[in-house]
């Protein structure tokens, strides 16, 4: 049963387009809307609605649920109603006291903070992996030169460790983000109810604060349900960053890797062939994670344009900002760890450098001597050695 129901059954054709596909995407949710329930309990105990046998009772099936996990189902709606019914299931009456004291509202925004705590943290130890792959090239290689390039023109030598070391920087600016973003969220929404608090009881919101490890609680009740999706709109813009990151990289490592290139190999078994041509080695798989990025920016897009001119207080519209959060978090982990089987496998490979590529540091040369820089700058251009 809907915990919403009143008696009166709603049409099918309704009911299916506003569940969506609410009851597949939380599943994701459901061990973190347990967590969050084990700790609403206790504010059911502190609030005497709940005995400690109760709650030891109530707690029991939690755990079994997160250990052998729970169908939901579209007549569920969500993960909320899953659970709530399988406790009336196996607790009787006691099942119908969980919902005391909160609403839906907090219980989502509760869950997805949980969720999107734990996501980032992986992301964060992905990108560090990442940037130690980056790192053990740059020590294999650091005795290569490349040519560096303006305007997609030759411009200037260049060490592996200046390349890859300002993809090595980036992914560090990242991680600095993804930590401002983690300290943004790890605020408590629980026990703000549908926007605004609980009538009668008092709550007492540093037990649920503590038990699920936020650093503090959101005071302004109704502020809970503006944070949805703002924080989720900021997840994905750091996000976007990161993948900006991973697609210039895999431009660089597919334009180096070309024949006419030449300064990247990458192993064959990470490439595809053509249908009709039979010398054909694609990097596709950098080619994908470069379009990745683009995904992860329409997402971004996407949530930005949902929520845009809605009023204060809880609006269905938010329940189409998981999705493109869900899939986000999905594409950067895949993306990640697949971007660092690449790098273990690419070799670097010692180019003939061309002479004009020295054209500034011989200028540097004649300015050594006491030559003006601009008149030094004229005889190099006019030299034949660089034209």
């Amino acid at each position: 049963m809907k915990l919403w129901n009143k008696g009166i059954s709603l049409n099918e054709k309704i009911e299916k387009f506003t569940v969506g596909n609410d009851y597949i995407l939380d599943k994701k949710l459901l061990k973190y809307d347990c967590l969050a329930s084990i700790a609403h309990a206790k504010i059911l105990v502190d609030s005497k609605i709940l005995s400690p046998n109760e709650f030891q009772i109530l707690e029991k099936y939690f755990k079994k649920i997160m250990s052998e996990g729970l169908e939901i189902t579209l007549n569920d709606e969500d993960c909320h109603t899953a659970i709530e019914n399988y406790l009336v299931k196996n607790c009787g009456d006691l099942g119908k006291k969980i919902h005391s004291l909160r609403s839906r509202n907090d219980q989502i925004l509760v869950a997805l903070r949980l969720y999107e705590k734990e996501e980032l943290n992986q992301i964060k130890k992905l990108i560090f992996d990442l940037i130690e792959e980056l790192i053990e090239i740059i020590l294999k290689n650091s005795n290569k030169t490349l040519p560096g390039y303006t305007h997609m023109q030759k411009a200037m030598p260049m060490s592996i460790e200046l390349w890859l070391g300002s993809f090595v920087n980036a992914l560090e600016d990242d991680v600095d983000l993804l930590k401002f973003i983690l300290n943004l969220i790890d605020q408590n929404p629980l026990g703000s109810a549908a926007g605004f608090g609980v009538p009668i009881f008092k709550l007492d919101s540093k037990i649920t604060t503590k038990e699920l490890g936020f650093s503090k609680n959101i005071k302004n009740s109704l502020y809970c349900q503006l944070s949805r999706p703002k924080f989720e709109i900021q997840i994905l813009n750091t996000l976007s960053n990161t993948m900006f990151t991973l697609n210039k990289l895999s431009s660089d490592l597919m334009l180096f890797s070309t024949k006419e290139f030449g300064f990247v190999k990458l192993p064959e078994e990470f490439c595809t062939g053509s249908s009709i041509m039979p010398q054909k080695k694609n990097p596709d798989v950098l080619e994908l994670i470069r379009a990745k990025y683009a995904i992860i920016l329409g997402e971004e897009f996407k949530l930005k344009n949902l929520t845009t001119n809605l009023i204060s207080g809880y609006n269905r519209d938010v329940q189409l900002s998981k999705e493109p959060l869900i899939n986000s978090f999905e594409i950067i982990k895949e993306t990640l760890e697949i971007f660092s089987l690449v790098l273990k496998g690419i070799e670097i490979v010692q180019p003939n450098l061309p002479q004009e590529i020295f054209a500034t540091e011989e200028a540097y040369k004649l300015v050594q001597k006491g030559v003006p820089f601009r008149d030094a700058y004229k005889e190099i251009a006019k030299s034949n050695k660089y034209n």
